[in-house]
């Protein structure tokens, strides 16, 4: 019998590109995907929990699982209420690893972003920093933080600002070298290859910035 994992956040960008590489993977055999909405896929490997995020605690019973994928994650143009922001990028990711850890999940790996601290002036630098803080707390057995910089992939909905950034980055990129190699744009694909390797090999670092998460996809 192989692994069961679950994914939050698999209707959006990365998560979807990671739902459908754990799909083609032998190594697992039930993908439980906890979201707003259908996924609109159908799959005898998928069990799909149409449920209230903000209210995941009442649904522990069916979060079990040997590894947790949170790919939760807003802007500040798609939530511009703060409060709301907080419940999102903070209150999901930590939920979901309380309940793991009360389950007894070894793995939780979670996106985050580069530049997340939990001192920063920066209202969204701050929650993410906060929201890794809290993760870390839990003291998962295989705790991993991915802290990616722009992700360049096409999404379903519009994101004006970061649309013209990866304009920029494309001109940038080239440049960005040593210890500025890490502010690269990367591709949701690698991020979500990166998860997948993570959960089946150990890394020595918690937190894992944007240039070692392609460096651990291409050695």
């Amino acid at each position: 019998m192989g692994k069961t994992a679950i994914i939050l956040g698999a209707t959006g960008l990365t998560g979807g590109l990671l739902l459908q590489q754990l799909l083609a993977d032998s190594r697992y055999s039930k993908i439980k995907l906890f979201s707003r909405r259908s996924c609109g896929i159908s799959n005898p490997k998928i069990e799909e929990h149409l449920v209230d995020l903000f209210n995941l605690k009442t649904h522990r019973e069916q979060f079990t699982a040997h590894v947790v994928f949170c790919c939760i994650g807003t802007t500040k143009a798609k939530t511009p209420n703060k409060e709301t922001y907080l419940k999102i990028d903070y209150g999901i990711p930590v939920a979901a690893a309380e309940i793991a850890k009360e389950n007894g999940i070894k793995t939780f790996i979670v996106i985050s972003a580069l530049g997340a601290d939990i001192h920063s002036k920066v209202f969204y630098s701050r929650t993410k920093g906060r929201m890794e803080a809290a993760v870390l707390a839990e003291q998962i057995t295989h705790t991993y933080i991915l802290q990616p910089s722009l992700i360049c992939g096409k999404r379903k909905e519009k994101r004006l600002g970061e649309d013209f950034g990866k304009i920029v980055m494309r001109f940038l990129n080239p440049f960005l070298i040593g210890a500025l190699a890490k502010y690269k744009s990367i591709k949701p694909e690698t991020i979500a290859a990166c998860m997948v390797i993570l959960d089946n090999n150990q890394y020595p670092a918690n937190r894992i910035v944007s240039d070692d998460i392609k460096h651990i996809v291409n050695q």
